[in-house]
């Protein structure tokens, strides 16, 4: 009797999973938005961020008001004319370079700024020689110090772009000290 109450069970399972397939449509879906997610277009405006900071066309979060990313700190002095003659004053927070940071040093100049500036920093890197930029300087003409240095790699001067997205504080600081160095060899 047993036997036959569970065979009867088995066969009413499989009578049960066959029976409720059907071709034309699809079967029951567990997780429907990963089968059929929504598409949203690339730079689209979203309600998934509203707030009341909210401003049309805005698609993220404002972060609050006078928070700063962990390990930035801010870099006061204007990118004006004054400003970098303010920042001539600025003494390096790095007070003295191990080899290894003397090594990055070079390396990072070598990688931003020697295709322009030179190995030397005479002027004369690989795009001055192809005439591709004129008039780059030789660090022997300008007062470059370390704090001026600094500045203008972080803003840019003249035709030269800031770095301040590439290099990071510290590594700007590296750069600024190679400048020097390379000043003081010509």
């Amino acid at each position: 009797m047993k036997k036959y109450i569970i065979q009867s069970f088995v066969a009413f399972l499989v009578l049960g999973l066959v029976g409720c397939q059907d071709k034309a449509e699809p079967n029951y879906q567990f997780f429907p938005n990963m089968y059929q997610s929504a598409g949203y277009e690339t730079y689209a405006e979203s309600d998934a961020f509203k707030s009341k900071n909210f401003i049309k066309g805005q698609t993220a979060q404002l972060p609050v008001e006078g928070t700063i990313k962990q390990g930035y700190v801010p870099y006061e002095i204007p990118n004006t004319p004054e400003g970098l003659e303010l920042s001539r004053t600025l003494t390096s927070p790095i007070d003295t370079l191990s080899v290894k940071d003397k090594e990055k040093s070079k390396e990072l100049y070598t990688i931003y700024c020697a295709i322009c500036h030179g190995d030397a920093g005479d002027g004369k890197g690989n795009l001055p020689k192809r005439e591709k930029f004129l008039g780059v300087p030789s660090y022997k003409d300008r007062p470059v110090t370390k704090g001026s240095a600094f500045h203008v790699v972080t803003y840019g001067l003249n035709s030269m772009g800031s770095h301040a997205s590439q290099l990071s504080q510290h590594e700007r600081w590296l750069v600024a000290d190679y400048v020097v160095e390379l000043k003081s060899k010509l």
